[in-house]
């Protein structure tokens, strides 16, 4: 039965549903899209958030009418309709620049762990029932009211994420949906996952051997973003799931540090959790397809914990060479991960020098150029190379001086260095 705006539990927000139904995009289409004998719901996770009153970057409609009348009702009503997914029953509409997937109602007639074979339905209840959890299976139609075929109410008010059915079918169906669940609870559940799921999870982790490493990458990354990623890595990481995900042990104290800054990108819970060494950042490349930026960012971050494991003391005076080598961004984000451990200890001034450097962005850069010695007289060649990297060792020891008398000096050493080696 339809569950009314009176009925939805008081933890959850009933007026996100309305202020859903108003957002330009979904009025418009739910308008044309209407029809007698036909129906079209929002569905999915854009209801599910309305409910936590949070406004979906992405939202979903789905309806009773074939892909082709979708196109042709959706461009009568002047609307631009691309066929995104049409042999899967997927129309994307543009609304003033936001898109509206519009997907006809299926249900599931084969499947592999990783592709269904679909036929296309008139049936909401059985189109739910393919979808993978309870919170998932919620669907709003164009009056108002909130169809709950499984019980996803409560889940959500609870958190509590929950397969829709039998958990081991829905794995089977997709192997996929064993990451999504530890993904769904870190980002909506609260306690401890579900025993039946995570029982199935367990059960069937084998088969995530067989999924595409892009879509384990994809998963992966969102779970480190989730709010409560590290007590569900610490469960994957108790189950066993964890080192068949990544290739070896994570470390949780560093992750859990590292979450602390909200802003970080995943790669840099990745590598927190995950990367010791260089190596450790080639081995998450290959078994996670890491994009070069991803991979990057892992080598960097084990450059500079090395470096920074590799002292006893980290004092005012060592900060901006660090900053010069590793850019103080990424001496932020593995002191960060390392705060508590013996080493390296940090001098509160040296601190405060690298928050300056991370808040104005500035990494220091030697006050000099292979142009400044040619315009001394050195011939373009070896010896210019010599010289600058001379000079950048000595700027390095003495913290990165940027005035003027610095920069006559380093100039000054560069030649000196240069003439006497190719002397």
């Amino acid at each position: 039965m339809p569950a009314v705006a009176g009925m939805i539990p008081v933890g959850l927000d009933a007026e996100g549903l309305e202020r859903l139904l108003a957002r330009p995009s979904v009025a418009v289409c739910l308008a044309a899209l209407r029809a007698e004998g036909e129906e079209t719901r929002l569905v999915g996770g854009c209801v599910r958030d309305a409910l936590l009153g949070q406004d979906a970057a992405d939202i979903d409609l789905a309806t009773t009418h074939p892909p082709a009348r979708t196109m042709a009702l959706a461009r009568a009503a002047g609307l631009k309709a691309v066929p995104t997914g049409f042999d899967h029953g997927t129309v994307t509409l543009v609304v003033d620049g936001t898109p509206v997937e519009v997907t006809t109602l299926r249900q599931d007639i084969e499947t592999d762990g990783r592709h269904a074979v679909v036929r296309f339905g008139r049936d909401f209840r059985r189109d739910a029932d393919r979808r993978d959890f309870t919170i998932n299976a919620l669907s709003l139609d164009a009056d108002g009211a909130l169809h709950d075929p499984a019980d996803g109410l409560a889940d959500l008010d609870a958190g509590r994420v929950r397969f829709i059915g039998d958990p081991a079918t829905r794995i089977r169906e997709d192997s996929l949906r064993a990451l999504r669940f530890f993904r769904f609870h870190a980002r909506f559940g609260r306690g401890e996952p579900d025993p039946a799921g995570l029982r199935a999870v367990i059960a069937a982790r084998a088969s995530l051997d067989r999924l595409s490493r892009e879509r384990v990458r994809a998963e992966t990354l969102k779970l480190l973003l989730a709010p409560r990623a590290v007590p569900a890595i610490a469960v994957m990481s108790e189950t066993g799931l964890l080192a068949g995900l990544v290739g070896g042990v994570g470390d949780l104290g560093r992750l859990a540090r590292a979450a602390t800054d909200a802003g970080a990108p995943a790669a840099a819970r990745l590598a927190a959790l995950c990367v010791q060494t260089v190596e450790d950042a080639e081995r998450l490349r290959d078994r996670l397809r890491l994009s070069k930026a991803e991979y990057a960012h892992l080598a960097d971050y084990a450059a500079a914990a090395s470096d920074l494991r590799s002292r006893k003391d980290i004092e005012s005076r060592d900060v901006r060479g660090l900053a010069a080598v590793h850019g103080p961004l990424m001496v932020a984000e593995v002191l960060r991960a390392l705060g508590g451990e013996p080493r390296p200890r940090v001098e509160p001034e040296a601190l405060s020098i690298l928050a300056g450097l991370v808040a104005s962005r500035n990494r220091p850069v030697l006050p000099l150029g292979g142009g400044d010695l040619v315009a001394r007289g050195l011939r373009p060649g070896r010896a210019v190379g010599r010289g600058l990297a001379a000079a950048r060792t000595l700027w390095l020891s003495e913290g990165c001086p940027m005035d003027d008398a610095a920069r006559g000096r380093l100039i000054a050493y560069a030649l000196a260095e240069a003439n006497e080696r190719a002397g």
